[in-house]
């Protein structure tokens, strides 16, 4: 029987099996890909972190007079936390 039989295409594959064959084929990936990519990730971490709160200053006195329910702390607070999620994904990247 052809390899590419109906009942070997009506057959799911096992997530383990896919898994594996993912695994196999991006193990080594190479040191210059993972450098930049790292870089990349976190030199836009600490992009957005230093641009979210020189914007914020600009605009302090704007949002203080609008009365929101999101204060300065709580935007500073989200810049914060999206710069260090940027970082984490970096020195993420050049572990794995």
């Amino acid at each position: 029987m052809a390899p590419n039989s109906i009942q070997t295409l009506d057959r799911q594959e096992r997530l383990t099996d896919v898994l594996k064959k993912d695994e196999a084929q991006w193990k080594d990936d190479c040191l210059p890909c993972r450098l930049t990519g790292s870089a990349a990730f976190i030199g836009l971490g600490i992009y957005s972190y230093f641009s979210g709160h020189s914007q914020l200053k600009a605009q302090e006195s704007k949002i203080l007079k609008s009365k929101s329910v999101f204060g300065m702390k709580s935007r500073q607070t989200g810049i914060a936390g999206i710069a260090l999620t940027l970082v984490g994904m970096g020195l993420w990247r050049l572990k794995n």
